[in-house]
């Protein structure tokens, strides 16, 4: 992804509180989430992500209905 022409670095966080075990985004890229035993997602991605699985994140965050996902970026 870039913002002003600059690669942006990203990574992908799961606030476990608000996650309600939906599993779209397991679902739709079991690359980048898993579930853990209660159905919380958690990142398989650790650190900083590529430019697909930004793009990936970004769509799991669309379609998260809890907004538990969020893409933080890491200058």
């Amino acid at each position: 992804m870039t913002v002003d022409g600059a690669h942006a670095r990203f990574s992908v966080i799961v606030d476990q509180d608000l996650c309600m075990g939906s599993g779209y985004c397991v679902a739709q890229h079991p690359e980048l989430f898993s579930a853990d035993a209660d159905g919380t997602a958690v990142p398989r991605a650790a650190g900083v992500l590529n430019e697909d699985q930004v793009a990936k994140a970004d769509e799991a965050a669309h379609l998260c209905p809890a907004s538990a996902i969020e893409l933080v970026r890491s200058d």
